[in-house]
C-alpha cells in the first residue's frame, strides 16, 4: 500500500482521502470474504449492505470463527480509541496473513457534528470510505427515524381522535375501539439525529381541535431509540416484527400498557426497516473487510453493533472482532450479559483498551475538557499518576475474568508516551493475570499492531469459562445490586420512590421480570458520579427512574443524570466540516 500522510502531523479526514484513492471496491472485499454476487447489495463502488439471510442459510454448517470483544478502561471525555483499537486489530490480524473482520458501530449524527467526532478510528487505524461512514451512510439511522416517529404520529393522532370523537363515532371512522391512553403517561418521544438541548422538553399540538392533542413532549437522539435497540439485538425480520410491535408507546388510565401492534403501526414500522436490517459492508485502511450496522449509544443504549453482523461475520472469517462502547462496566457488561444471551454466541476474548492519557487522568492529573487544550500536566512523564490509574485498569480486568473471559490489555500508545509508563502498565497489568501487548496503530497501521495481534491470537486459543453474572430468574432489583457492587463497586443501592414502585410492579409481572438489564450510567465513572475517577470508595448508585423496552426485551434502569438527548458544545465539530466545491469532497470529518 502507498505511504500515507503522517498521523501526528495531519488529521483524520486528509489520511482517510490519501487513502481512499487506493481502496478496493467493495466487490473485490466481499469475493474475498467468500460473499457471493446475489449476496452483495451494493451502494456505490465502496460501499455495500450484505444479504444476512442467504448467507446465513449458505453457510449454516460452518464452524463459527474466534470471536472478540474490544472494550476499555474508564474513558476521558475525549475517549480512548476503541474504534481505533478495533481497525488496528484487524490490520494487524491482516498483516499476519489471518482471515479477520471488524463490526463497529454506525455514528450518529449528533456526536458526529459535536465534540466526540464520528467513531471511525483515527490516524492510520480507520474505517473508510470516511463521508459515507460518517454522513448517513446507507441510510439505516433515517430509517429508525421515520419508524420511531410514525409510532409517535399514530400516537398523538389517536390522542386527538379520542378527544373530539365519541366511542360510536371512533369504532365507525376507524374500526377500533377507545384505547383511553393517559396524556400524563406517555413513554415514547420523538427522536432526531442531533445534540439538541433545545428539544430535551417541549409542548406539541399547540393550535385547535385539527392540530394534535396538546401535551408535553420531548426529543431523544435517534441512537437513544428502542427501535435502534431492536436493529442491534433482532436475530432476523420475525424477530424484528415482533419487537417492534410490542414497543411501549404510553399507558391507558388504569396503567395498563399500549403497544404499536395496540395502534395498529407496528407493521408499517417495521416495513422503514426491512433494507436496514442487512449489515453494511467497508473496509480499513489497509483492505480488511468492517461491518458497520446499528449505533446505539452505551451509556444511554446497549451500546453494541449488531448481533447479525458478528454472526455472518463468524461464519465468513476465522476471526472477527466487534467493539462495545465506552468502559468495560458498561459496554462489555452488556455483550457479556445482554448481547451474548439474546445471540447465543461465545466470546474467546476481550481487549481492555487503555491509554497513558487516561491512566493519568484517572491517577490525579487535571480532567481534559473537549475542544480545549490538553492541561500542561499530560505533556510529561509522570509514572506515579500512571501507576495509581492502573487501579482503574485492574478494576476492569477483573470485571472481563468475572465473565470466564480471557483479557488481553492493549496498550494504545501515543507517540508522546514515554518507554517508563508505558513499562509501568506491563508491569501492573500482568501481575493482575492480563496478557499485555503495546500498539503503535494510530501512527503506523498494521505493523505497529503486530504484538497486539499475537496477543489477541494466542488468547482465543486458550479455552475459557465463560458464564453471565446472573440468571434471568434472579428478581430485578437483585440484578441491580449485583452489578453495582461486582461490575461498578458500589456498597449497595438506593432508588427513588418512583423506581422503586415500578421495580416492585415489574418484579411482579411474569413477562417484565424476565426481560434483561440494560443499565443507564455515566460512562466517565465506575461509579454514577462523571466528577469520581480512578475506583471510588464508599458510594452508593442511585437509581433514579425505570424504564421499559418490551420490543428490545430490556428492563432500563437509569442512574445519575443520564439524558436521552445530549447538547451541543460550544465549539462543535460542524464549525469545521465543509466542501471543497471543485471536486465535491468533504473536509474536517474526524
Amino acid at each position: 500500500m502507498p505511504k500515507l500522510p503522517d498521523p501526528t502531523k495531519n488529521p483524520d479526514w486528509k489520511i482517510a482521502q490519501a487513502a481512499e484513492e487506493f481502496m478496493k471496491p467493495i466487490k473485490e472485499i466481499a469475493g474475498d470474504l467468500g460473499i457471493t454476487d446475489d449476496e452483495l447489495l451494493l451502494h456505490g463502488h465502496y460501499v455495500a449492505k450484505v444479504d444476512y439471510k442467504k448467507v446465513l442459510d449458505r453457510l449454516k454448517d460452518k464452524p463459527d470463527g474466534k470471536y472478540v470483544d474490544v472494550t476499555a478502561i474508564t474513558p476521558t471525555p475525549l475517549g480512548e480509541g476503541k474504534s481505533t483499537t478495533t481497525m488496528g486489530l484487524v490490520e494487524g490480524m491482516g498483516q499476519r496473513g489471518m482471515n479477520v473482520t471488524a463490526a463497529i458501530r454506525q455514528p450518529s449524527g449528533g456526536p458526529t457534528m459535536n465534540i466526540k467526532g464520528s467513531a471511525a478510528g483515527g490516524g492510520l487505524a480507520q474505517c473508510i470510505p470516511l463521508t459515507p461512514f460518517s454522513l448517513g451512510l446507507t441510510g439505516d439511522i433515517n430509517a429508525i427515524m421515520n419508524s420511531h416517529n410514525l409510532a409517535m404520529v399514530a400516537l398523538n393522532a389517536r390522542m386527538q381522535h379520542e378527544r373530539n370523537y365519541t366511542d360510536e363515532q371512533l369504532e365507525r371512522l376507524s374500526g377500533m375501539k377507545r384505547l383511553n391512553i393517559d396524556p400524563t403517561n406517555v413513554e415514547m418521544g420523538f427522536i432526531i439525529d442531533y445534540c439538541c438541548q433545545a428539544l430535551r422538553n417541549i409542548m406539541i399540538g399547540m393550535g385547535g381541535r385539527a392540530d394534535g392533542f396538546t401535551m408535553q413532549s420531548r426529543f431523544g437522539i435517534a441512537v437513544s431509540s428502542e427501535v435502534m435497540a431492536i436493529l442491534a439485538v433482532a436475530k432476523d425480520l420475525k424477530d424484528m416484527r415482533e419487537r417492534i410491535g410490542k414497543i411501549v408507546v404510553a399507558y391507558d388510565r388504569t396503567g395498563k400498557p399500549i403497544t404499536t401492534d395496540d395502534l395498529q403501526v407496528g407493521g408499517a414500522m417495521t416495513a422503514w426497516m426491512v433494507e436496514a436490517l442487512n449489515p453494511n459492508l467497508l473496509q480499513s485502511l489497509e483492505g480488511q473487510p468492517v461491518f458497520v450496522h446499528a449505533g446505539p449509544f452505551a451509556n444511554i443504549a446497549i451500546g453494541q453493533s449488531s448481533i447479525l453482523a458478528d454472526r455472518v461475520a463468524l461464519k465468513l472469517s476465522d476471526y472477527h472482532i466487534t467493539e462495545s462502547g465506552f468502559g468495560a462496566d458498561i459496554g462489555f457488561e452488556k455483550f457479556w450479559n445482554l448481547k451474548c444471551r439474546y445471540s447465543g454466541l461465545k466470546p474467546n476474548c476481550a481487549v481492555v483498551v487503555a491509554t497513558i492519557r487516561a491512566l493519568k487522568c484517572h491517577g490525579g492529573a487535571p480532567i481534559p475538557v473537549p475542544g480545549k487544550p490538553m492541561p500542561e500536566e499530560y505533556n510529561g512523564e509522570n509514572v506515579g499518576w500512571v501507576e495509581e490509574g492502573c487501579k482503574n485498569l485492574i478494576h476492569h480486568i477483573e470485571t472481563v475474568k468475572k465473565a470466564g473471559i480471557n483479557p488481553v490489555v492493549c496498550i494504545n500508545a501515543f507517540y508522546t508516551d514515554t518507554d517508563n509508563e508505558i513499562a509501568a502498565v506491563r508491569r501492573l497489568a500482568e501481575a493482575a493475570g492480563a496478557r499485555v501487548a503495546l500498539s503503535r496503530h494510530w501512527e503506523y497501521g498494521g505493523e505497529g499492531a503486530l504484538e497486539f495481534a499475537d496477543a489477541v491470537k494466542d488468547a482465543c486459543e486458550e479455552e475459557n469459562d465463560f458464564k453471565f453474572l446472573y440468571d434471568l430468574e434472579l428478581p430485578l432489583r437483585d440484578r441491580i445490586d449485583k452489578i453495582a457492587k461486582e461490575v461498578y463497586g458500589a456498597d449497595g443501592v438506593d432508588y427513588s420512590d418512583t423506581a422503586l414502585a415500578k421495580a416492585k410492579k415489574i418484579e411482579a409481572d411474569p413477562e417484565l421480570s424476565k426481560l434483561g438489564t440494560c443499565m443507564v450510567k455515566t460512562h466517565l465513572s465506575l461509579s454514577d458520579n462523571p466528577a469520581l475517577k480512578g475506583v471510588p470508595e464508599g458510594w452508593r448508585l442511585f437509581v433514579r427512574e425505570i424504564l421499559t423496552y418490551g420490543g428490545a426485551g430490556f428492563v432500563v434502569p437509569v442512574a445519575g443524570t443520564i439524558s436521552l438527548m445530549p447538547g451541543t458544545g460550544s465549539n462543535p465539530a460542524f464549525r469545521r466540516v465543509d466542501v471543497d466545491p471543485e471536486s465535491g469532497k468533504v473536509t474536517g470529518l474526524f
